[in-house]
C-alpha cells in the first residue's frame, strides 16, 4: 500500500511541473474565435454555410455595429461582401471609421469566404462567372451563386440579425464586381445598393447589357468605380456600363455612378472605392462634392 502511495506521489509531481500539452485543434478553434473579442472593430459572429446545390460550404463572418442590440427595435442596413477572405477584415473596420468620420450609417457587414485561396476551395472564377460561348470549361455557376445568396445568405442573415431588408449591399471587386453588375441585371430586386470595384469585362460580356428581369424597386442604385490605373479592358467595362445604364433609352431600374479613382490600381485601392460609393448610395452626394 505505501509503496503504491508513493509511486502515485511521484507521478503527480512529475506531471505537475511537466509543461503543458497542446491543445486540441477544437479547443484552438474555440480560442481564436474568442480573440476577435478583443478586437472591436471586427466584433460580431460566424457561421458555416452550405451550399445546397454546389455542396460546397462558405463561411459568413458577420461585423456588429456599434451598440448592437439584437432585441432593440432598430435595424441595420447589410452589407454582403463578396471575396470575404480578404476583404471582409479590411472592410468591416473601414465602414466603422466611415461612420465616426462620414456620418454614414452604421451597418451589419457579412464577408462570405471560401476559407483560403487554395483553387481546391476558392471558386470564386466559377462563381462570379456568368455562363457563355467564351467561358472557359468549369466555369459558369455565376446563376448558382445568385440562387444561393437569395434563397439562403440572405434568408439565414435576416433571421438571425437585426437586419433591414429595404436596404441590402452587395459589394464585389474584380471578377466579383463584374458578378455585381451582372446580378443587378438578373435579380434587380435583391439589393438596394451594388457596388462594383473594377469590375472584370467577362466572359459573357454580353449579358451586362441584357434587359434586367423584373423588378418592383425604383430606389436601386449601383456605383461603379474604376482606377485610371486598372487596365484598360475593366476601366472600358466600367465606363461602358455606366454608360449604358445611364441613358434614358436603357429603362434601368437603378441610379448609376461611375466613380473614376485617379490613380487607382486594381486592387490596392478597394478602401477608397468602398468609401466614395458607399456615401454615395447613402449620403446622395454627388461625385465632385465628395470629401477629400
Amino acid at each position: 500500500m505505501m509503496r503504491c502511495t508513493t509511486l502515485l506521489l511521484a507521478w503527480l509531481l512529475v506531471t505537475a511541473t511537466m509543461p503543458a500539452t497542446a491543445q486540441s485543434p477544437d479547443a484552438q478553434k474555440d480560442e481564436g474565435a474568442a480573440s476577435l473579442e478583443y478586437l472591436p472593430a471586427l466584433k460580431g459572429d460566424y457561421f458555416p454555410l452550405t451550399d445546397r446545390r454546389s455542396g460546397r460550404v462558405h463561411h459568413l463572418y458577420v461585423r456588429y455595429p456599434e451598440g448592437y442590440d439584437a432585441t432593440a427595435a432598430t435595424r441595420y442596413p447589410v452589407v454582403y461582401v463578396l471575396d470575404g477572405d480578404s476583404l471582409f477584415p479590411l472592410l468591416a473596420p473601414t465602414h466603422l471609421f466611415l461612420h465616426y468620420d462620414e456620418h454614414l450609417p452604421e451597418a451589419i457587414i457579412v464577408g462570405i469566404a471560401y476559407g483560403g485561396f487554395d483553387p481546391a476551395i476558392n471558386k470564386r472564377h466559377i462563381d462570379f462567372t456568368a455562363p457563355g460561348s467564351d467561358a472557359a470549361a468549369g466555369q459558369g455557376g455565376a446563376p448558382g451563386f445568385l440562387a444561393f445568396l437569395r434563397g439562403q445568405v440572405v434568408p439565414e442573415v435576416e433571421r438571425r440579425y437585426a437586419a433591414d431588408p429595404q436596404r441590402r449591399v452587395l459589394v464585389g471587386q474584380s471578377r466579383a464586381g463584374y458578378f455585381v453588375l451582372w446580378s443587378a441585371v438578373q435579380d434587380p430586386d435583391l439589393f438596394w445598393g451594388r457596388i462594383a470595384s473594377n469590375p472584370s469585362p467577362g466572359p459573357a460580356r454580353e449579358q451586362l447589357f441584357v434587359p434586367p428581369r423584373s423588378h418592383a424597386r425604383t430606389d436601386l442604385r449601383v456605383a461603379v468605380a474604376s482606377g485610371t490605373r486598372d487596365t484598360v479592358e475593366r476601366q472600358r467595362i466600367a465606363r461602358d456600363w455606366t454608360t449604358h445604364w445611364s441613358a434614358p433609352s436603357s429603362h434601368a431600374p437603378w441610379q448609376v455612378t461611375l466613380l473614376t479613382l485617379q490613380d487607382g490600381t486594381h486592387a490596392a485601392t478597394i478602401g477608397e472605392s468602398y468609401r466614395r460609393a458607399m456615401l454615395w448610395l447613402f449620403l446622395g452626394t454627388g461625385q465632385a462634392a465628395l470629401p477629400q
